[in-house]
């Protein structure tokens, strides 16, 4: 993957995570108190930094699993493994990517799996 297009997609999935973490701290007073305890005062660093398990059970099962899913695809830009589909291997488009950047199955194999989850 082009460096360029890696940096985006960096970019990208750090504003999102900002974004999630922002959210948070304005609707869950547990999430605002566990980051405020931690001693991280600038949102930057909190998007930036991993947060705690502590931190995480303060959040619903909806934003933790946005979250990990963000710093899943983090981890994926780093080894090399970013936009390969987890169920066939091929490219995930990038236009998928540009609009779920943490995605983890290309439209094919994201349809067959959600198939399979309501039969």
């Amino acid at each position: 993957m082009q460096e360029e297009i890696k940096e985006r997609m960096r970019q990208k999935l750090l504003t999102s995570r900002m974004e999630v973490i922002e959210a948070l701290i304005a609707e869950n007073n547990d999430f605002r108190s566990a980051v405020e305890d931690s001693g991280v005062k600038d949102l930057a660093d909190i998007a930036a930094n991993d947060i705690d398990a502590r931190t995480l059970e303060a959040v619903g099962a909806k934003d933790r699993n946005r979250l990990l899913s963000i710093d899943a695809a983090l981890a994926r830009l780093e080894n090399g493994r970013f936009g390969l589909c987890a169920g066939c291997g091929t490219r995930i488009s990038q236009e998928r990517l540009e609009a779920i950047p943490y995605a983890v199955m290309c439209i094919d194999c994201q349809s067959k799996s959600e198939k399979s989850r309501t039969h």
